[in-house]
């Protein structure tokens, strides 16, 4: 066993890498989400004053200023790999981080307190729609008891001025379920908003009392968990609330606006009302998770909001803002998940102490039967939610958040992307016989002895060979990979992934891919898919050098590479790049055809591997995490 040289200018080092996540199953890279979100159309409603006063009651009366925001799919599918459905946290190299209550009313001027958003289940929506819209649906605009937004566009979205007050007040409920529905709880069918909402607008004034903020965070939690799931390739929910509090907390794709930020509008999302401006063509999946990956604690802005003038926002906001800190059940209809801003206190400006135990929760669904109340089958999570005043997080003085991140480092997972893929391995590899051979061919072998002569003419020999049969067998593989990339970036964003494209490759297809084994070592070797053989013979002429003594510079680029961009500042202790040589002479490896076309990347063990998570309590219906999450 030898360690390949990767050498810094002139002197030689050994890369170090020490990898916590392994790579995406068939070598693939996770492509990004399918965002839904429903908003380009929300201008096209055409609101009497007498309407707005009713949705200002029903307690919409910011969302509905809020304007469509240009989704950033890339940015979000990269944060959803760092999502945690165990804890409805993710996952950052800082330590963990949440969107909570506060966020919510602060972007979005929701209700976070009050009446739990519940009610009954329905499968149809004839009669649901004809007490509380004036009409029903044609069978095409339905499924089960769902109503397309389509529909309530195209039939309530203008009010006659002189309505009555029973047609205003059917206009106003459409208008409400349409904003809902292509808002805070958008579905992954697209167009489609569930009737079980519209009980809820019978009167606009009982309805101003539920807590809507606290059940869009319950959906949106659950649209996360959902989406971590690698079978999956759409992700629902209010996203324009996640964007933009990526943007408040992180420097992390945030636009750069064609104004000033507007602070001094409410609710905060208001902010990147506008045009934006910035290159947004390169940001794919893999630029955001590398930013991810390198994220720094002075890069996180843990109290965004504290710099912003509070006069904008409302008392009632302000008055509810406690419950921010309330560790609780939030609830939307058959959706109950667990709010834990203890796990995030830093983002209330406390220092962050290591977090209790989870409470093991069960997640429900409405299943298939219509006119059934889930508050009689929820009636624990109502309970939790009832008390949500009596578990309010306190601040504790004087802690060391050292412990925390020690503690922190040992459950999770730092890196999500790949340190170097495959195709840069393959130029470095090229570089490198190069470089050796450059050496090799003017290294003066005067004072030498015979069998150190002997070995010099050796390591030509293998260079020059393993350069042919190199650049024969990589050239191919290396100007696909360099002009899919290069295609990639042309195009201006991210080939969104598509249902069904998780296809299993079939592992005879003529390209590279990763494949785990059960070797400890990073195992890189050289693809022939002509000859159907693999060669190490730079790793033989290493070997040789290092059995003889001879002292080889090889000078590389100083930049480490990571996925074609070069990254300097890079921590070569963070990583070990380890090749097992099997002979020290020009050898077949493996004659099997399948076999000589792998590529095998595992990553080593050692104490850098994550430990499973020791406080959580996680069922089965939760352990099933996708493969790209950052926990084991």
């Amino acid at each position: 066993m030898i360690m390949l040289p990767i050498l810094d200018r002139s002197m030689i080092q050994f890369c170090t890498i020490k990898t916590s996540m392994s790579p995406p199953p068939f070598g693939k890279d996770r492509g990004a989400l399918r965002c839904h979100e429903h908003t380009s159309k929300l201008d096209r409603w055409l609101l009497t004053d007498r309407q707005v006063e009713l949705v200002k009651r029903a307690g919409f009366g910011y969302l509905r200023l809020i304007p469509a925001i240009s989704l950033d799919n890339p940015l979000i599918s990269a944060l959803v790999e760092r999502w945690r459905k165990e804890t409805n946290t993710f996952h950052m190299t800082v330590g963990e981080m949440t969107v909570t209550l506060e966020d919510v009313a602060y972007l979005l001027g929701l209700r976070i307190d009050g009446e739990p958003v519940i009610g009954v289940t329905y499968t149809t929506c004839d009669s649901v729609c004809i007490k509380y819209l004036g009409r029903s649906p044609d069978s095409r605009y339905t499924s089960g008891g769902m109503v397309k937004l389509s529909w309530l566009k195209e039939t309530f979205s203008q009010c006659p001025e002189d309505a009555s007050v029973k047609d205003l007040e059917f206009h106003t409920r459409a208008y409400l379920l349409y904003l809902v529905g292509s808002t805070i709880f958008s579905t992954t069918t697209g167009n489609k908003v569930p009737v079980m909402y519209l009980p809820l607008f019978e009167s606009f004034d009982c309805a101003g009392k539920y807590a809507w903020g606290a059940a869009t965070l319950s959906f949106l939690y659950r649209a996360l968990g959902n989406a971590s799931l690698r079978s999956q390739s759409t992700i629902s929910g209010c996203l324009t609330l996640l964007q933009c509090w990526s943007y408040y907390h992180m420097n992390i794709g945030r636009p750069k606006l064609h104004h000033d930020p507007i602070h001094e509008c409410f609710p905060f999302v208001l902010r990147w009302k506008g045009k934006h401006s910035g290159p947004t063509s390169n940001r794919d999946v893999s630029f955001y998770r590398k930013a991810l990956d390198s994220l720094k604690h002075t890069e996180v802005d843990w109290c965004p909001y504290a710099n912003i003038s509070h006069t904008v926002i409302p008392d009632s906001v302000l008055n509810q803002l406690i419950l921010g800190r309330s560790k609780t059940m939030l609830i939307c209809f058959d959706k109950a998940e667990r709010h834990l801003p203890d796990r995030c206190l830093r983002q209330f400006g406390m220092h962050q102490t290591v977090p209790e135990d989870v409470q093991r929760w069960e997640r429900k669904t409405r299943g298939v039967d219509g006119g059934i109340d889930l508050s009689t089958k929820m009636e624990l999570e109502l309970n939790e939610w009832a008390n949500r005043h009596l578990h309010i997080v306190e601040a504790e003085e004087d802690m060391d958040e050292g412990e925390y991140m020690n503690w922190y480092l040992k459950i999770t997972r730092r890196l999500i992307g790949r340190p170097v893929p495959i195709s840069s391995e393959f130029q470095r590899m090229n570089a490198a016989l190069r470089d050796i051979a450059h050496v090799a061919d003017t290294l003066s072998t005067h004072g030498m002895d015979d069998n150190q002569i002997q070995s010099i003419a050796r390591i030509r020999y293998i260079v020059h060979e393993g350069l042919r049969d190199h650049v024969g067998s990589s050239t191919v593989t290396i100007a696909a990979n360099s002009l899919d990339e290069v295609g990639k970036r042309i195009r201006g964003k991210e080939r969104v992934r598509r249902m069904g494209s998780t296809k299993r490759r079939r592992k005879d297809d003529p390209e590279e891919y990763y494949t785990h084994t059960p070797s400890s070592q990073l195992c890189y070797s050289v693809i022939n898919p002509d000859q159907s053989r693999v060669y190490h013979m730079a790793h033989d002429a290493v070997a040789i050098a290092d059995q003889d003594h001879l002292s080889i510079p090889v000078a590389l680029a100083p930049s480490h590479i990571v996925d074609g961009d070069a990254v300097d500042d890079l921590d070569e202790s963070e990583y070990q790049l380890t090749v097992e040589v099997d002979e020290p002479k020009l050898s077949v490896l493996d004659e099997n055809p399948r076999a000589s076309r792998e590529t095998i990347l595992q990553p080593p063990l050692g104490h850098g591997d994550p430990v499973q998570q020791s406080t959580l309590a996680i069922g089965e219906d939760v352990a099933c995490q996708n493969e790209y999450s950052v926990t084991a």
